[in-house]
């Protein structure tokens, strides 16, 4: 939310999906897990709308986008990406694409970065498992779109870090929930037992 606020905020910064695809699928990974559940649809529309921008515009455009990358090999988006190959009904998409390669104050962002990301792990997941080939891709569209390459890497490998510390923070959350459900589960049967033995001592 404060990169967005800062974001928006800029005199340079201009929206574009691969920006919202970032927006949404940074807001998806971190609220993961997030209780409860049907909260995170509302969350996500006040965000949006406390910058006085649209939930819905974010959605469809990181959905169409997705929905492409889901598509293609991974070649083929790096070479729709550096605008060597085209498909059909993303002649906008790709005037975006030339816009921010042509624009010298283009604000980059690390939500835009992760947009990116988004793309590549949509279109090949082995891709981006492999350090080598995920630097060759970085660099690529890097400079394709001229974009800042080591910045983009070093935000991408920050990403790629917390994602995994919030994979593990959350199995050691559930580790402890289940284990205080374990320890009220035999406070229950302890209280649920007493009872019954009292009443057969008084019996006797």
């Amino acid at each position: 939310m404060v990169e967005m606020h800062l974001l928006s905020a800029n005199a340079d910064f201009q929206y574009d999906p691969i920006y919202a695809l970032g927006v949404v699928t940074a807001f998806d990974r971190f609220m993961l897990g997030y209780v409860p559940e049907a909260d995170r649809l509302s969350i996500f529309n006040a965000l949006c709308k406390s910058l006085e921008d649209d939930p819905e515009r974010y959605k469809q455009d990181a959905q169409r986008l997705e929905s492409m990358a889901g598509r293609l090999s991974g070649s083929d988006l790096l070479s729709w990406l550096d605008r060597s190959t085209s498909f059909e009904d993303t002649g906008d998409l790709q005037a975006s694409l030339g816009a921010i390669a042509s624009n010298p104050q283009f604000k980059y962002s690390r939500l835009f970065a992760i947009g990116l990301f988004s793309l590549l792990e949509k279109a090949d997941p082995e891709m981006v498992k492999d350090q080598e080939t995920r630097n060759g891709a970085i660099a690529k569209i890097s400079a394709a779109l001229h974009l800042p390459e080591e910045k983009v890497s070093k935000d991408l490998d920050l990403y790629r870090s917390n994602l995994e510390k919030m994979a593990q923070a959350r199995i050691v959350l559930q580790d402890v929930i289940q284990a205080e459900r374990k320890k009220r589960e035999k406070r229950e049967a302890k209280v649920t037992v007493s009872p019954t033995a009292d009443s057969s001592d008084s019996n006797n």
